[in-house]
């Protein structure tokens, strides 16, 4: 079955060009077969090649297919070629199946759309893309499938074009992780001056062996991929554009959050893994920003009435976590809460597109309420999705994948005191924030009348993530042995007086002190929320965090504002003369072209006999 990789890429890429080029053409439940039939022979695929690797692994716990040389320059040799092993083999399983329940999902929330086949072909080139950057097995071919994945990104987020707010929510996400991609691009070219090579594993060797730790070259590129991942994962100071991406239809940023895009960067830093280990200084940073990243995210979360943001805010705050992990060297705790959050994550949002729908595409939560009467399907997986996201002890699968983040910050010999109170605090925020969001919306008194509910292409997804929310968590030891043979174990040197089960009873006490304050403020006294952010700091602190810290305000003035002026000054320099002067021939040109048109045949029929007696004139003569 390895032989069949190149396929698990490729099937979405043919069904992305298929359906762009002749979708419009086709009946729609054509468009969405396809649309799902080339994800759904993917996952399948993947499957396949997945039981095989379990049961009989490859020598090496690797296996390698190069399809053919991409370029041949002066030694340079770069290859389309894939690399399979543990950690690759578990994002291709990710993006496959729940981008397949996306896709079956989406057959029924965009039914009336007008770009219904385009919106199918965007979804499989989305997916094409990450599978491509998952699988390959050298940097460039990485990057590749990277920049597919910011083209899809800004395709989906505007897809519905016509609203002037959709286009700017999809160029500030196209500019905003350019500028992580930039830095990444000059990564590249530091790793091959460095080490004369972009083959991922054959880097990773040669700077193992060639680069001591701590040193200029290994600092400068792990900072330099850092810069690319945190654009791409939306950590901070990069992650203004995420929560403005819910401009995209729903399922969109299910795919977005759940299994493409933002985990990007998450895979980046743990397939360079020894490079990283190479620049300790490096390393801090990935666990400082990945820890201050999932407070502001929560805080910012607590203050949003949009349900989409929300949720946004909470899948960078959960990111920060895996950046944490990264960064305190628990690498197989980082991919299991991928793993974990995979699944829940796509729940909130599809269920979220459910209430969306059902209230006529509404968003505010403040105008919803009551509704778990009216939506029981969507109550109770809301319900499953929100407690695995903030961490029910010993039931969900959220709890054991974040419980390990937790620990892993106290026993890791890169963890710290302040680390493990951050993780222990954003497990509170976001217990806090997440059954806020559920109290708004599910109960209380009815605010809103339903206008539809869920069919069956809606509802067969969320049941299947659900029970995945649920049931992930219990194959912790199994994924670790797995995620074991690609990743290095943590090096846990125990540096705090912490046992792991003072620490998972830590996290259970913050999980519960979360829920009782939602409940005390939502649910029993609502009251005091209103007239806490009613009051003068209070609400003034409330402002700030609801503009995302005033980050977004901070670039207008440091680089939109000066950039525009500077344009504003520049625009009558001597290029622009000469372009201008161009122009002005060319509407001189065509003024004098123009009086020519004098609607007098015989005029126009003399010119052409002239004309042909000279040319005829000058072949004869000259």
């Amino acid at each position: 079955m390895f032989d069949l990789l190149w396929l698990v890429p490729a099937i979405p890429f043919f069904g992305a060009a298929f359906l762009l080029l002749f979708g419009s053409r086709l009946p729609r439940a054509v468009a969405g077969f396809v649309g799902c039939a080339s994800i759904g022979a993917s996952a399948v695929i993947a499957g396949l090649i997945a039981a095989q690797y379990l049961s009989a692994p490859p020598p090496g716990n690797a296996y390698e297919q190069t399809l053919w040389t991409w370029i041949s320059v002066d030694g340079f040799r770069p290859a389309i070629a894939f690399y399979l092993d543990a950690l690759s083999l578990v994002m291709m399983a990710v993006v496959t199946f729940v981008g397949f329940l996306i896709h079956v999902y989406s057959t029924e929330y965009m039914a009336g759309d007008e770009g219904y086949s385009r919106y199918f072909g965007y979804m499989n080139l989305f997916v094409g893309s990450m599978l491509t950057l998952v699988l390959g097995n050298n940097l460039l071919l990485l990057f590749l499938g990277w920049e597919g994945v910011g083209l899809c990104s800004y395709l989906l987020i505007g897809f519905w074009y016509r609203d002037p707010a959709n286009g700017y929510a999809a160029r500030k996400a196209f500019i905003v992780t350019r500028v992580g991609d930039t830095a990444m691009t000059i990564g590249l070219f530091v790793l091959f001056y460095g080490l004369g090579t972009l083959d991922i594993q054959e880097m990773l060797r040669r700077a193992d062996a060639q680069w001591p730790s701590g040193t200029a070259l290994p600092v400068a590129a792990a900072a330099l991929l850092l810069g690319g991942a945190l654009g791409k994962s939306a950590q901070l100071p990069l992650q203004t554009w995420l929560p403005d991406a819910m401009a995209g239809p729903t399922p969109v940023s299910a795919l977005i959050h759940a299994a493409t895009m933002v985990t990007a960067g998450v895979y980046l830093i743990a397939r360079t893994h020894n490079l990283f280990q190479l620049a300790p200084p490096v390393m801090l940073a990935v666990a400082v920003i990945g820890a201050a990243t999932l407070i502001v995210a929560g805080l910012s979360a607590l203050t949003q009435n949009d349900i989409k943001r929300t949720l946004a805010y909470s899948t960078i705050s959960q990111i920060g976590y895996m950046f944490l992990a990264l960064g305190v060297g628990a690498w197989g705790a980082a991919m299991f809460h991928f793993f974990t959050h995979a699944f829940f994550k796509a729940l909130l949002f599809l269920a979220a597109g459910v209430v969306i729908e059902a209230l006529h595409h509404e968003q505010n939560m403040f105008r919803m309420g009551g509704l778990r009467r009216e939506l029981p399907i969507a109550f109770w997986v809301f319900l499953i999705g929100g407690s695995s996201l903030s961490g029910l002890p010993f039931v969900t699968a959220g709890f054991f994948s974040k419980d390990l983040i937790v620990w892993s910050t106290a026993a890791s010999q890169y963890g710290s005191r302040a680390l493990w109170a951050a993780a222990v605090a954003g497990v509170v925020l976001t217990s806090l924030y997440t059954f806020r969001l559920i109290f708004l919306v599910f109960f209380g008194p009815p605010q809103g009348h339903v206008v539809k509910r869920p069919g069956a292409a809606e509802q067969i997804p969320l049941y299947v993530l659900a029970a995945l929310s649920i049931s992930a968590g219990w194959i912790g030891g199994g994924f670790e042995r797995l995620i074991g043979t690609a990743l290095p174990a943590l090096s846990a040197l125990n540096p705090l007086p912490l046992t792991e089960s003072a620490s998972g009873i830590a996290a259970a006490a913050a999980f519960a002190a979360g829920l009782a304050l939602a409940w005390l403020f939502y649910i029993h006294r609502r009251e005091w929320a209103v007239a806490a952010a009613a009051s003068g700091f209070q609400r003034a602190l409330h402002q700030w965090w609801y503009a995302d810290w005033g980050m977004d305000w901070l670039y207008d003035r440091l680089f939109v504002q000066p950039l525009l002026t500077i344009a504003r000054i520049n625009k009558s320099d001597l290029v622009d003369a000469f372009y201008r002067s161009l122009a002005w021939c060319g509407r001189l040109a065509w003024s004098a072209l123009s009086a020519t048109e004098s609607g007098r045949v015989r005029w126009y029929a003399t010119g052409i006999v002239t004309g042909a007696i000279v040319y005829m004139a000058l072949v004869m003569f000259l």
